[in-house]
């Protein structure tokens, strides 16, 4: 399922906002438009930010400070680290003289063969027949092929697994119920969309087997950033004596975070908890709201995290490095 696309020049996002209901491509004309493509969560995921992100410098460096226009198009979403490492990457090949497209265009081809790794990494853990939980949305919508959370899954079908999907409806933006259903849907996969809240009770009945997550930001000690409600799922996960499993690339581990305390987590509009997707507000008009993006679910609630370098057990300040050597 392609999310973007990079032809002539031309810049162009599939606009994830308007999804399942609408399939609307969208110009990126100007640093702006990339920016609140971004921040708006048109464009999102971990991985489908920094790929955007890198096309954005190629197609705006020039007329603009490269410098500034990293800086700007970085305080979009401060939480996902994959947004960062890619406009570095860009700015080192500017320093470089290296072709800002072909860095582009590379970024996104590893993208894609790092995905498949981390697919098949989760994979390997799961049976044919399990009933898998999902909380966030972390397919191809979210990166270049097959995705991070989802892409066991994905992948998984391609192969023969027939696997039991409970997909959380999942905030912000509802992306569970508007994108993960619609893209297993798509692919073919037995999915159920439930309530956040009812996430304890499927796992009380036995129907789940596996927590999937995808995640946007790990820190030294294994602490990680995912969508709003994922630590509670953790919880509930440990509880139940189910393996919880966060996906990612190894480029969302930051060794400058310490601690999941040192990660800055995103405060959202209000209007996308009462007025968002609803055809009447569904609060008073000065009802306050507190809208976290994410919160950061503890090393200690996690069985395993998983990237294209392998599968990550505790303790994770250690064998996050050690997977390298």
């Amino acid at each position: 399922m392609i999310n973007l696309k990079y032809e002539n020049g031309k810049l162009t996002i599939l606009d994830q906002t308007l999804l399942p209901n609408e399939e609307k491509w969208v110009n990126i004309n100007t640093k702006e438009q990339a920016y609140d493509a971004i921040k708006k969560l048109m464009v999102r995921g971990a991985p489908a930010i920094g790929v955007f992100a890198a096309y954005a410098m190629a197609v705006f460096a020039s007329g603009n400070d490269i410098y500034d226009l990293k800086a700007y198009l970085d305080s979009s979403r401060p939480t996902a680290v994959n947004l960062s490492w890619a406009t570095d990457r860009m700015v080192n090949a500017y320093k470089a003289g290296r072709n800002l497209v072909d860095e582009a265009r590379s970024i996104q081809d590893e993208d894609i063969e790092m995905c498949r790794k981390i697919s098949e990494y989760g994979l390997s853990l799961l049976k044919d027949g399990d009933g898998i939980l999902t909380h966030c949305n972390a397919g191809e919508l979210a990166a270049s092929r097959y995705g991070t959370g989802l892409g066991p899954l994905l992948l998984g079908k391609e192969k023969g697994y027939n696997f039991r999907v409970y997909s959380d409806e999942t905030r912000p933006l509802l992306q569970g119920a508007r994108l993960t259903s619609y893209e297993l849907e798509k692919a073919g996969v037995d999915v159920t969309l439930i309530c956040d809240n009812m996430a304890g009770q499927v796992m009380k009945e036995g129907l789940i087997d596996a927590v999937l997550v995808g995640c946007d930001r790990v820190a030294a000690n294994g602490d990680a950033a995912n969508k709003i409600g994922t630590s509670s799922v953790a919880v509930l996960a440990k509880h139940y004596r189910i393996p919880f499993y966060v996906l990612g690339p190894y480029s969302t581990v930051d060794f400058t975070c310490k601690t999941g305390d040192d990660i800055k987590i995103e405060m959202r509009d209000a209007d996308e908890i009462k007025e968002m997707y609803y055809e009447k507000p569904t609060a008073l008009k000065q009802t306050k709201c507190l809208n976290y993006a994410f919160d950061v679910t503890d090393n200690s609630l996690i069985t395993a995290i998983i990237t294209d370098k392998g599968i990550v057990t505790p303790p994770y300040d250690k064998n996050l490095k050690e997977i390298l050597k």
